[in-house]
């Protein structure tokens, strides 16, 4: 749950500026037999984004026997969405979790999670992740290093967590068909105490007016698309809270000329899937659920099964019609997916029907969450 007091006692912030340097990736080709990105190529690109990479325990132990007993492998887990992750033009995963060393893996509540997760994101298909989070700080700098150095070596680009202060200065900018997309991310705070003063600003918090700031800066420096990633809202809680709808409506309806200064807000935390919604003519997913975790238990100490349970986002990006205008979503698309704790294997629940009632069930019930603010009425469908 957001503890306001705890966010004013966090007083890290990333500072971009707009002579910042910038990280550019293009997109990998989608495969083939993964239609989708190629045939929108032309006229714009699709944007893929997923909820919370959170390992407990026991989805490090399946991880391990997956591998064989040597090291872990979380390919298999993330198999099922591979083919909707790989074909879309940009895709983002949220890792809430940084990375242990030397064999030291743990779930909750200190998350230190093996390295070799990383591999299997970028095998997946993803091209960056957000990496701010409560949990950023869970084994201090030297987790956030190690968690950055392995998504380097694993060709992911990150946003929301620094090395250094340069680091912090600089914002993720990806390719995505002919378009410029900058990823920026922040956490309502971390559950750890403040860093020591002189210490790099290592995770980006929520704060409006730096938001909307960064938000610009990315602008001017040549971004089509500015997507922001918010770890925020009350866990737990299906609908979002007061604070994510008061920011929704403040980052959406802030302008510099004709455009939008954000295209995108792709919200994570709650550990349940929460509403999608258009305001102020942008796309807000207030919550995208766990894509994957262990078996959760609520604030009440029950089993709950929704803590498993989570959507991708899918938007499609058509360019304007005259320059410097706004990159418009013309398709926008939830998929509603299911992490098995029993098979360690994450489900998309459209292409999995043959699991039954329960399946479908599930599927149904994300879905109402999903459209219980009106999306459908500004055109939000079940992509399949």
């Amino acid at each position: 749950m957001i503890a306001r007091s705890r966010q004013m006692a966090l007083a890290l912030t990333v500072v971009l500026a707009a002579g910042a340097a910038w990280q550019t990736r293009e997109h990998r080709p989608p495969e083939s037999g993964h239609p989708g990105a190629s045939a929108v190529r032309d006229r714009g690109f699709t944007l893929v984004a997923s909820g919370d990479v959170l390992p407990h325990s026991s989805v490090i132990d399946r991880a391990r026997f997956d591998a064989g007993g040597s090291g872990h492998d979380f390919g298999p887990m993330l198999s099922g969405v591979r083919s909707v992750v790989a074909g879309a033009d940009l895709a983002l995963c949220h890792m809430a979790t940084v990375y242990g060393a030397d064999g030291e893996y743990t779930g909750s509540p200190d998350f230190k999670s093996p390295p070799e997760i990383a591999q299997a994101l970028a095998a997946t298909g993803y091209d960056g992740c957000s990496t701010a989070s409560n949990h950023t700080l869970d084994d201090g700098t030297e987790g956030v290093r190690r968690t950055l150095d392995a998504l380097d070596r694993a060709g992911l680009r990150h946003a929301g967590a620094a090395r250094s202060e340069r680091e912090a200065r600089r914002v993720t900018l990806l390719r995505a068909g002919r378009a410029e997309v900058a990823h920026l991310a922040y956490t309502y705070g971390t559950d750890v105490a403040p860093l020591p003063p002189g210490e790099p600003r290592v995770v980006g918090l929520i704060d409006e007016n730096r938001i909307l700031a960064d938000a610009r800066a990315a602008r001017k420096a040549g971004a089509d698309v500015v997507v922001v990633s918010l770890h925020w809202g009350t866990e737990w809680q299906e609908a979002p809270d007061e604070q994510q709808v008061a920011l929704a409506r403040s980052l959406t309806a802030a302008r510099t000329g004709h455009r939008p200064d954000i295209d995108l807000i792709l919200g994570t935390h709650a550990h349940v899937p929460q509403a999608y919604e258009k305001v102020n003519g942008t796309w807000v997913i207030y919550g995208m659920g766990d894509q994957i975790a262990g078996a959760m238990t609520n604030h009440e100490g029950a089993p709950d099964l929704r803590g498993n349970q989570s959507t991708l986002g899918r938007f499609t990006f058509t360019p304007p019609e005259r320059p410097g205008g706004r990159w418009e979503v013309t398709k926008a698309e939830f998929l509603p997916q299911l992490y098995d704790v029993d098979a360690g294997r994450v489900v998309d629940l459209n292409r999995a029907l043959a699991g039954g009632a329960e399946h479908r069930s599930v599927r149904d019930r994300i879905r109402n969450v999903v459209l219980s603010r009106g999306a459908a009425k500004d055109g939000l469908v079940m992509g399949e």
